[in-house]
């Protein structure tokens, strides 16, 4: 779940310790395998796929899986797939909007497995359009807030183009225009700050408030739709608060 909210920096976290470790390689791999071949097999002059790699050991992937998939992708080595980016819409629980970005070589498969996570988990199918107006694309970095502060990150990034700084809980979330991205990147750079993520998200320009009872519903469908293969990222605009998380957690 990636969106504007505490929860997604929580779901970040233990993704990258919890079971679906091997799930994880796999979509940040193919991240990396679409940015070679759309740019060029070169991180120097390929900004998307230097962000795609640096997520990728961030998050612990193997040097050797990132190298080859570079290679599929850039077209050094056999075996790189045809990939597409689909985006479904959808509702869930509590009116939930939700919007599912697909990478997949199968069209028609990738369909059925997020048709399937929705009926099965509350949610429902939505016309292309009605649920995506909802949403702005954005460029979010994600830095640990650990060492520095708000004041001197705004310093760091603000004439990079940074819009706005906001502290979700142990990381402070930087957002902006996606063209600003490289500035960005190389301004924290210049500055030696550190970030753990770099990358263009869809931000809700509203957001639904739900209650405990809802957040799990929630929660429980986006899990269900991030299992699917086919699956990248799963956008939704429910605001759970910090009280109802951690009535969840207890």
């Amino acid at each position: 779940m990636s969106g504007h909210s505490k929860w997604a920096t929580t779901k970040h976290k233990k993704a990258v310790i919890d079971a679906k470790r091997g799930k994880m390689f796999a979509k940040l791999i193919k991240n990396i395998e679409v940015a070679a071949r759309t740019g060029g097999g070169d991180p120097a002059g390929n900004p998307t796929l230097f962000d795609a790699i640096q997520k990728a050991k961030k998050s612990s992937v193997p040097n050797d899986n990132i190298n080859n998939a570079v290679k599929r992708g850039s077209g050094l080595e056999a075996g790189g797939a045809d990939w597409q980016t689909i985006m479904y819409e959808g509702y869930g629980p509590n009116g939930v909007a939700i919007l599912i970005e697909c990478l997949t070589d199968n069209r028609n498969r990738a369909a059925t497995e997020v048709r399937t996570a929705l009926t099965r988990n509350g949610g429902t199918f939505a016309d292309a359009g009605s649920v995506s107006y909802l949403f702005n694309r954005k460029g979010v970095v994600i830095v640990p807030s650990e060492g520095i502060s708000e004041d001197d990150l705004m310093l760091a990034v603000l004439d990079a183009g940074a819009e706005e700084i906001n502290d979700i809980g142990e990381s402070f979330e930087i957002v902006f225009e996606p063209t600003d991205l490289p500035a960005v990147r190389k301004a924290l750079q210049d500055a030696n700050i550190e970030y753990d993520s770099a990358e263009t998200s869809l931000i809700p320009t509203m957001n639904v408030e739900v209650d405990e009872d809802g957040a799990r519903k929630v929660m429980k469908l986006v899990d269900a739709l991030e299992d699917c293969d086919d699956v990248q990222e799963v956008y939704t605009n429910a605001d759970i608060s910090d009280d109802v998380l951690a009535a969840i957690d207890a």
